[in-house]
């Protein structure tokens, strides 16, 4: 997983999610747009973000946050309870 580069700003955040709410595109392959980086960030539980095209998996929980490249297929797997948000980078 890569760090967040220098020099982006944040332009949006998604509302908080559970496990019961989290969107049906978060749980299936899907991909930002380019130049859009994207921050998960677990404030409570533990969340499986799978890099799809790496086959590499991170168990996110607070204080571990998931760094989305821009164009590259992933997808998040709830471990139980949890609640995560998405914020967009550029």
């Amino acid at each position: 997983m890569k760090d967040l580069p220098a020099g982006l700003t944040p332009y949006r955040r998604t509302p908080a999610f559970d496990e019961k709410t989290v969107p049906a595109g978060l749980l299936k392959d899907h991909q930002t747009k380019a130049g859009v980086w994207g921050v998960i960030e677990v404030t409570s539980g533990r969340l499986r973000y799978t890099i799809s095209s790496s086959g590499e998996e991170v168990e996110l929980h607070a204080g571990l946050k998931g760094i989305v490249e821009p164009e590259v297929l992933h997808h998040v797997t709830p471990l139980g309870e949890v609640e995560f948000s998405v914020e967009f980078w550029r």
